[in-house]
């Protein structure tokens, strides 16, 4: 297993390495050791945790959310494969439930001709996920 010292992390990261010390007080990474002279060594592990941070942060999560998600896949085990595409998973069902909420106050809009004409142009399978969100939120059937 590689270890890298934090300047190191930093330019493989693309991260500076203030951001790396912050995420690291934040517990969202952890060293792997220290060495005997107090240096944070860290590992590739913490390398493809860094991307995955950066990545939520782009779809509008904050770090308290990351962290929160990342301690439950932390709990489901780290087989990195399993891991990433549970996190993959998860992100994109936030950020669909974020979507959903949004899509509400503008379904709840539509005269009763828009909302026929949508229905008509959507797929059956379209058509069921939109319900299935306006259930989930308690707004009813969409025809």
């Amino acid at each position: 297993m590689k270890l890298y010292r934090i300047g190191q992390l930093s330019k493989l990261s693309n991260l500076s390495q203030r951001t790396i010390d912050y995420y690291t007080k934040l517990g969202l990474i952890e060293p792997e050791k220290r060495s005997d002279t107090n240096y944070r060594y860290y590992s590739d592990e913490t390398l493809v945790r860094l991307k995955r941070i950066e990545s939520l942060k782009k779809e509008k999560y904050t770090l308290e959310e990351i962290k929160n998600s990342l301690k439950e896949l932390d709990r489901v085990g780290h087989d990195d494969l399993v891991t990433n595409k549970l996190a993959d998973l998860q992100a994109r069902m936030r950020q669909l439930e974020k979507e959903a909420k949004e899509l509400g106050p503008m379904i709840e809009q539509l005269k009763p001709k828009q909302l026929k004409y949508v229905s008509k142009i959507l797929t059956p399978q379209s058509a069921a996920c939109i319900e299935a969100i306006l259930l989930l939120l308690g707004k009813g059937p969409l025809l």
